[in-house]
């Protein structure tokens, strides 16, 4: 395993071999904070990067993590209609309280309390999709079936 990753990128690793996990975090040179730059970077399709957004229920305040693939823009309304409250994009400091990490390297998993996260059903069609993993320059590989069971996420179409 790398010792060399960075605090954020070594606790998603963390949080992944806690679990039995042997999948491995890499922190890239080029970024990989947009899908476009993750996928260039990584090799990928961009359909196949597992883009992190989090929302805020307008009502409760509590935070929502869709995770949707690269390639998707996300409809607020069905977000809204799956969680039964409107929503609205957080903002950067809402963020990290959330998640513990920053807006460009939020990680699908290793929170520091689990989300309600909701996963677009388009994530299924690819045998290997790539998550951020703590900051704009680490990711990791893993199967959808696999997202689904770290993340435990309601699974939707979300997109617009």
């Amino acid at each position: 395993m790398d010792t060399e990753l960075s605090p954020s990128a070594r606790r998603v690793q963390d949080y992944l071999a806690a679990r039995g996990r042997s999948l491995r975090v890499v922190e890239l040179p080029g970024s990989t904070r947009t899908a476009a730059e993750a996928a260039q970077a990584i090799g990928c399709e961009t359909a196949q990067i597992v883009k992190s957004l989090v929302f805020r229920g307008r009502t409760g305040g509590e935070a929502v993590l869709v995770v949707a693939s690269g390639v998707n823009r996300v409809d607020e309304g069905k977000i809204a209609a799956l969680i039964g409250e409107p929503i609205a994009k957080a903002d950067a400091d809402f963020v990290r309280r959330a998640t513990g990490f920053a807006i460009g390297g939020v990680p699908p998993v290793g929170h520091p309390v689990p989300l309600r996260t909701i996963m677009d059903e388009d994530l299924l069609r690819y045998p290997e999709i790539w998550a951020a993993a703590g900051t704009p320059h680490a990711v990791f590989a893993l199967t959808p079936a696999l997202l689904r069971e770290l993340a435990a996420p309601l699974l939707a179409d979300v997109k617009a």
